[in-house]
């Protein structure tokens, strides 16, 4: 399972560098386009939404696993070592139940919005929803894993361990 997370992670990772990347190239574009060439494309910045939704989400994801999400930690600080335990089941189990919605909803979204055609684009307007239920079913993944992790008195090992 830890090889296949740790293989998960870093496909999520690079996805969404590889995303961000590609975002801030077009959006160079858009900028010298529209203020030396005067003339900006339409593509531009429907494809710079559209890879923000992929990075975005798969970031996220990624997050999940190696730790690097925002949260509050004064409570499970100051809480006992039993408790400590339960409340980073509590919230693994959580953020699993939200992904698995994710997994569910995203797919009925990606369903109903497919046959709808990004103008600029070409492509189906659920191919821009398609990362919801990916990262959420990766999401999913990675809740178990923490906490099988958790069960079994060890942590998750962040890749850049």
């Amino acid at each position: 399972m830890q090889t296949i997370s740790r293989w998960l992670s870093h496909g999520a990772m690079y996805l969404s560098a590889g995303g961000l990347v590609a975002m801030v190239l077009i959006i160079c574009w858009q900028v010298f386009a529209r203020y030396v060439l005067n003339s900006a494309p339409a593509w531009t910045e429907q494809s710079g939404l559209y890879l923000m939704l992929w990075f975005i989400i798969f970031a996220a994801a990624a997050g999940v696993r190696e730790g690097f999400h925002i949260r509050l930690s004064l409570l499970q600080d100051i809480a006992s070592p039993a408790r400590r335990r339960a409340m980073r089941l509590f919230c693994h189990g959580v953020v699993g139940v939200f992904a698995a919605y994710m997994l569910v909803a995203g797919g009925q979204l990606v369903l109903a919005t497919w046959q709808h055609d990004i103008p600029t684009l070409g492509l189906p307007r659920g191919s821009a929803y398609l990362p919801i239920p990916i990262s959420g079913a990766i999401i999913v993944f990675f809740s178990i894993e923490h906490i099988l992790a958790e069960w079994q008195g060890r942590e998750v090992q962040p890749l850049w361990n």
